[in-house]
């Protein structure tokens, strides 16, 4: 089987709020363990490569995902090394799949390497998934006919009501709902806080932290389909 790419923010700081962020634990961890119990090998890659930064509210050791993975020293090591986006052949990789974390809203959309990377993948026959804030990165991926990824495809991804709920509606640079909107992507929310995994052909989009898991799953689901 081939491997899979799990992309994780370089940027930890929060707009100019002076707290720190970086990527979201539980939205590596979960899909992390469906894909490795399914018999994928991960890597990690960054825009940035090498230490990726965690927001440290995300560190919930009562998880037990979260606590399986930080008491591994193999997969501390990969998270802490990470690569770069031009490190990467795609044709190693049948799937990348974008963790969140409000850092992500910072480096992943200009990214044209990571975005180069996805349609490449995708447009070989692979999957492209992203939970919660980690679809900041779909909305500037082109395919070679020129249109967005996205275009008329049906997504999901943290809401506007989410973001106003934990209050960082006027921090983020830009709200990621509204953005998928305005690329053409057809958005499929739910209630807040709710499991929410949107498929569109090989697209796999989930809502927030609540949707990591079933993501995992979603994207196992159609590999072992092609």
């Amino acid at each position: 089987m081939k491997k899979i790419l799990i992309v994780v923010t370089s940027h930890d700081q929060l707009g100019t709020t002076g707290k720190k962020t970086g990527y979201y634990l539980p939205e590596v961890t979960h899909p992390f363990f469906k894909l490795t119990d399914a018999g994928f090998t991960i890597d990690f890659v960054s825009p940035k490569g090498g230490k990726a930064p965690m927001d440290e509210k995300s560190r919930d050791l009562n998880d037990p995902e979260n606590k399986k993975f930080l008491e591994n020293p193999v997969y501390m090591n990969k998270i802490e090394h990470t690569f770069r986006p031009d490190e990467i052949d795609f044709q190693k990789y049948s799937a990348i799949v974008y963790a969140g974390g409000h850092g992500t809203m910072w480096d992943f959309p200009d990214n044209h390497d990571l975005a180069h990377l996805a349609a490449q993948i995708y447009e070989h026959g692979g999957v492209v998934a992203a939970v919660c804030h980690g679809p900041a990165a779909l909305i500037n991926i082109k395919l070679a006919n020129g249109k967005y990824l996205i275009d008329g495809k049906k997504v999901s991804s943290f809401t506007n009501a989410e973001e106003k709920e934990v209050g960082l509606t006027e921090v983020v640079p830009f709200l990621l709902e509204s953005k998928l909107v305005a690329r053409g992507a057809k958005f499929q929310p739910a209630a807040n806080w709710s499991n929410k995994v949107v498929v569109d052909e090989r697209l796999v989009t989930g809502q927030n932290p609540q949707s990591a898991a079933s993501l995992g799953e979603a994207v196992v689901k159609l590999l072992e389909k092609s």
